[in-house]
């Protein structure tokens, strides 16, 4: 793929709020991602972050800013994103001691994935599992 870098995912979601700190918050101390990035403007909306888990990375942002992705995105719902992390209850331990919404509980799933369900405080679902699509294992 051009561009892309071995090793380097492709796909980033982004997702953008109301409280983009509260959520950057969230992301970071209940479910476990890496802060890589944080933009501010002058008037403290977040212009730009990025957070990492594993080799992946989500980009976010304060809604309500110019531009056109933020105006295509004005009346967005709800986003759904999907980690694989390899210890899926102890993942889940930190959602739960940090007050993260459970959603669904760790659960065996028939095709083989362990995983459990997420919500942030602006209705994102989180869903953390160890299903990794197109893997070979």
């Amino acid at each position: 793929m051009a561009g892309a870098a071995e090793g380097v995912p492709t796909i980033y979601p982004t997702v953008l709020y109301a409280d983009a700190k509260a959520a950057i918050r969230t992301l970071t101390q209940g479910l476990g991602f890496t802060e890589e990035a944080v933009y501010e403007g002058e008037n403290g909306q977040v212009l730009h972050a990025e957070l990492s888990c594993g080799n992946g990375r989500v980009m976010l942002g304060s809604k309500g800013r110019e531009g056109v992705f933020a105006k295509a995105m004005e009346g967005a719902g709800p986003a759904g994103v999907y980690v694989v992390v390899d210890e899926v209850d102890e993942h889940h331990a930190r959602a739960v001691e940090h007050g993260v919404e459970i959603l669904m509980p760790p659960t065996d799933q028939d095709y083989g994935s362990r995983d459990y369900m997420a919500r942030d405080g602006e209705g994102n679902v989180w869903s953390f599992g160890t299903y990794a699509p197109g893997s070979s294992g």
